[in-house]
């Protein structure tokens, strides 16, 4: 028999607790990934594991980011309500709508078309009206919209992301996992206003890789 108080409120409630547990303390942000129903952004086959606290497949051999990573990578961004934020890896577009309810603007960029019409589709059903979707290379940013405040990348990139950081404005912030392993660092770069950055080491953490290009047929 199924457990009737196993409810979806009350695996929210259980996620929120184990995102508090492991350090994801900001109100705002818990309080976005509360509002924001992982399950749209869950393929069918996982619907009923959208409120672990893990990672899930989706289309194109990509994931949907664990909450937890969600919640650290977020709050690391220290976001203001008047943020210009860019986003390297829509994704299903889970991490864009958290972003889109603590920002002014997320402008996203994703490689997959499959992908990006997917998340543009979820958009529309949540009535978001801050987030500005491109098809394109992340690894080149969206230097016609720069300088951003934030800028987060959900892919690893192989080294440091110079051309990602030249968007940023000088006091900006840039979260983003760094590494060719299977683990990576995940790093904040914060400006410090005369064109250097303070380099803060977070946590290790596993993402696909930042490839190059568009994918051709996906």
């Amino acid at each position: 028999m199924a457990d009737e108080t196993d409810t979806p409120e009350t695996r929210m409630a259980r996620l929120i607790l184990a995102l508090r547990s492991q350090g994801v303390t900001d109100p705002k942000v818990l309080n976005a990934v509360e509002t924001t129903p992982r399950e749209i952004f869950t393929p069918d086959l996982f619907k009923e594991r959208a409120w672990e606290d893990s990672a899930l497949p989706i289309a194109c051999g990509q994931t949907i980011s664990q909450p937890f990573i969600v919640g650290l990578m977020t709050q690391a961004l220290q976001l203001e309500p008047r943020a210009r934020v860019l986003e390297i890896g829509t994704g299903s577009g889970y991490q864009t709508t958290v972003l889109s309810k603590l920002s002014r603007l997320v402008y996203t960029v994703e490689r997959y078309r499959t992908l990006l019409r997917e998340a543009e589709a979820r958009f529309k059903v949540l009535g978001l009206t801050n987030v500005i979707t491109r098809f394109g290379d992340g690894g080149e940013g969206w230097p016609e919209q720069a300088p951003f405040d934030r800028v987060m990348v959900t892919a690893a990139a192989p080294e440091e992301p110079t051309k990602l950081l030249a968007q940023l404005k000088p006091n900006g912030i840039l979260v983003a996992p760094i590494g060719k392993g299977p683990v990576q660092s995940l790093r904040r770069y914060t400006g410090d206003g005369a064109g250097g950055f303070k380099i803060e080491e977070l946590t290790d953490v596993r993402f696909v890789p930042l490839l190059e290009g568009v994918a051709r047929e996906l």
